[in-house]
């Protein structure tokens, strides 16, 4: 099934996608709900319960901080994430509902995390209830955050409505269908997506927020190369970009010669964007937050240390990697996951790795088949990658992760660039190898922080 631009690459603060975006989009819903149901006025408390993996890495991921900005009203693009919004809810214990009502809210006591609970619908899941001043029932959902920042009410999930079909002129389900497509109209993935996205609506509109995306991309890089500091959360994790950028700086100048120096930059701009996705800084999923330093870095590989070899012009590269990007995005969507607490991390730096690998053979002018490859090389050694945040905070392992998940993938870009696209193993069959290999995965290692490195570490 297609799965648009908007779906792919959305903007939001960090530091992830499913236990971030995805609630603060639950809450307010919620809220708007509640705005709706005509008893508004009535509200005089609100309980959120948060369940399995919410519940285990959410005080890390910055989920309860997302919980009361969503049950405020904001949005992930219209809140700014310097302003104290959540500290003064702790300190006063004042919650301005929908921004328009003070209600009592503790967020220690009502917000429960239930650690040991997880509903069978999905491992990230939270309930949220209203209540009068007699504490009876005003409204009660239960949400799921399935990845990437989209969320299910239980009844949308429970009735199989698990997202909008869109009536495109090429629908795929799979790899295989999407090269036939291809074939049989003579297009490439690029103009597949950007053909599909013209039927939903407006050109200018289409090319105007694959512009957003790239900026933003662009702007998470730069702030993250400049802001110094340690990383909140308690891990007391120096932010390293500055430093690397600084030293780069240096060789620079001084025309020092390094012939692997273009890994230094790549690092260096995984980095910089996974840094200020820990930060709570916004970031664009691509296609989570967890990952959000690969693509921005191998994109800005194409720009800086690529395109000269490429037949397209930069725009057009830039333009054409992310419309590859999403085709291969919609495949994982469609086929596996991209939930850290479904899949592990192959959902997300695997994904993010074969997303960039794709984009950058298409926007180098590879063929259809080549562009394939790369997406299959870079997923084919994510395999089995696992989710285990130390103390629950996406910093260990994650940002070094983003630096070499871009690392991989301009290898695996270029490895397809080097042969004609010919390759045994099909994308179909990594991605169905990745989404069995998840769900063998014991849950210990799906962003619970209860395996891995998350438990290990402490003890070293």
């Amino acid at each position: 099934m297609y799965y648009p631009l908007a779906e792919i690459f959305a903007i939001g603060i960090g530091p992830s996608s499913s236990h971030t975006v995805g609630p603060m989009k639950a809450a307010r819903r919620f809220v708007n709900n509640l705005l709706n149901s005509g008893k508004f006025d009535e509200v005089a408390s609100v309980k959120v319960d948060l369940y399995g993996s919410l519940a285990l890495t959410g005080i890390g991921h910055g989920t309860l901080r997302a919980v009361v900005l969503g049950l405020m009203n904001f949005t992930a693009e219209d809140v700014d994430p310097e302003q104290p919004y959540f500290v003064a809810v702790e300190k006063d214990n004042v919650l301005h509902l929908a921004s328009k009502k003070a209600i009592p809210f503790c967020i220690a006591k009502d917000i429960v995390l239930n650690k040991e609970t997880f509903l069978p619908e999905h491992s990230n899941a939270l309930k949220l209830v209203a209540f009068d001043e007699k504490e009876n029932e005003i409204l009660n959902e239960t949400y799921f955050s399935i990845g990437g920042g989209t969320i299910l009410r239980k009844d949308e999930f429970a009735s199989g409505v698990k997202r909008t079909v869109y009536n495109v002129p090429y629908n795929f389900d799979t790899c295989r269908e999407l090269q036939e497509v291809c074939l049989k109209y003579q297009l490439s993935f690029s103009e597949v997506v950007l053909q599909n996205e013209v039927s939903l609506k407006r050109e200018q509109d289409v090319f105007a927020y694959l512009d957003k995306i790239h900026k933003t991309m662009e702007n998470a890089i730069e702030r993250g190369m400049k802001k110094n500091g340690i990383l909140p959360g308690g891990l007391e994790v120096k932010r390293r970009a500055p430093e690397i950028y600084e030293k780069l700086k240096e060789k620079f100048i001084d025309n020092q010669q390094d012939g692997l120096e273009v890994i230094d930059w790549l690092n260096l701009w995984g980095f910089a964007a996974a840094e200020e996705n820990a930060a709570g800084g916004r970031v664009v999923t691509a296609p989570t937050m967890g990952s959000a330093g690969i693509m921005p870095a191998v994109l800005r590989y194409f720009e800086r240390f690529a395109s000269h070899t490429s037949p397209l012009s930069v725009e057009d590269g830039v333009l054409k990697f992310l419309t590859t990007a999403a085709a291969i995005c919609s495949l994982y969507r469609t086929n596996a996951s991209i939930s850290g607490a479904e899949v592990g991390c192959q959902g997300e730096i695997g994904v993010a790795c074969s997303m960039a690998a794709a984009g950058l053979a298409a926007a180098m002018g590879g063929t259809n088949e080549q562009v394939e490859q790369a997406a299959e090389i870079a997923m084919e050694h994510n395999l089995g990658l696992t989710c285990d945040p130390v103390d629950g905070l996406v910093q260990i392992p994650c940002i070094e992760r983003n630096a070499m998940g871009a690392v991989k993938a301009v290898n695996s870009a270029r490895l397809s660039m080097r042969g004609s696209g010919k390759h045994i193993v099909s994308l179909d069959n990594v991605i169905k190898t990745m989404y069995a290999t998840g769900k063998d995965m014991s849950n210990r290692y799906k962003e619970t922080s209860l395996g891995g490195l998350a438990v290990n570490i402490t003890n070293c």
